[in-house]
């Protein structure tokens, strides 16, 4: 039985993987906070329905030598890294606390793993901020990184530092330049999951206006439930390498609220207002990958369309 460790387990994209893995016969293991661990009801809801076939382990990614322990206890043969701060803002007032929540645990990590024994297999998480104000769309893999936000130069520096332990250490080490996914269990905060929570509020009869900026805005938007294959896939390569991951189709805010307000039977210009405050002050070209490179190697296709996904997503918010 193949044994796989997961940081960042109890999020979105680490739910999914789990619920993959186990599917596949794998022996899971995940990285949580002491807090969260304490609080599973609280913390750990995504997880809940796998808690008794998993393993949680407190570990802190900021300590080296936490972090040793656990992969010399364990020399899972899969590590994959999806801890990281993800909420991605636009101005770098904030780079301290994402440089610290996804560059240092990276190395942390890495070093770890490194002095664990070179043999397990690492996936780390990149992300299509790094592309930021991209000069050509759509993005692949040969796409110059120009990040425009915190987060971005963040996951650009693990990016790199992944690439520097493959090179000189030889280590199977492969990143996923994951685009936009989202699912039924995307945090609050991101635009999708605002969008689909106030329609199934208003099917539910609460009253008000759903206030956002430019409805034209485009995002490659794809489901982390095959994005999360996708990892998966990378690590069961004889090389490693890097690979763009998405749909390669955009689409704006206001297809995303045509689909959701549709869902019930309502118009969406009768609910929403524009504010300006939800504005950012550039909007650069659209970021939209090309996962050609994935499909051809990997054999990975998207399977859940982008109208699929969102009517999903409201309907789980119905059922809420």
């Amino acid at each position: 039985m193949p044994k796989a460790l997961i940081t960042g387990i109890a999020g979105q994209d680490g739910s999914y993987l789990t619920e993959l893995l186990l599917e596949k016969g794998y022996e899971v293991h995940g990285i949580e906070r002491t807090a969260a661990l304490e609080n599973p009801e609280m913390h750990l809801t995504r997880l809940l329905p796998q808690l008794s076939r998993i393993r949680l382990h407190p570990v802190e990614l900021n300590s080296l030598s936490g972090t040793l322990q656990i992969l010399q206890h364990l020399q899972p043969e899969e590590c994959y890294h999806l801890a990281s701060e993800s909420y991605v803002t636009h101005g770098f007032d904030d780079l301290r606390q994402f440089t610290n929540a996804n560059l240092f645990t990276t190395h942390n990590l890495l070093e770890a793993l490194r002095l664990a024994g070179p043999h397990g297999r690492l996936y780390f998480a990149a992300s299509s901020e790094m592309f930021g104000d991209a000069d050509r769309s759509p993005q692949d893999e040969q796409t110059p990184f120009h990040p425009r936000s915190a987060y971005g130069l963040s996951k650009l520096a693990g990016f790199h530092l992944c690439e520097y332990y493959r090179r000189h250490y030889g280590m199977h080490i492969s990143s996923g330049i994951l685009y936009n996914h989202e699912s039924p269990r995307r945090g609050p905060q991101f635009v999708t999951r605002k969008i689909t929570s106030f329609v199934a509020g208003l099917e539910k009869g609460r009253q008000g206006k759903l206030h956002l900026g430019n409805l034209e805005a485009r995002r490659d938007w794809g489901h982390a439930r095959d994005y999360v294959e996708a990892m998966w896939l990378m690590l069961q390569q004889e090389k490693p390498d890097d690979y763009v991951i998405a749909t390669g189709l955009p689409h704006s805010v206001r297809d995303l609220l045509q689909v959701a307000f549709e869902t019930i039977g309502e118009d969406y210009r009768a609910h929403v207002e524009i504010a300006p405050v939800f504005f950012r002050e550039t909007e650069s070209l659209d970021l939209v990958g090309d996962a050609h490179k994935a499909r051809h190697v990997l054999g990975w296709e998207p399977r859940t369309s982008f109208a699929e996904m969102i009517r999903e997503m409201v309907e789980a918010d119905l059922g809420a």
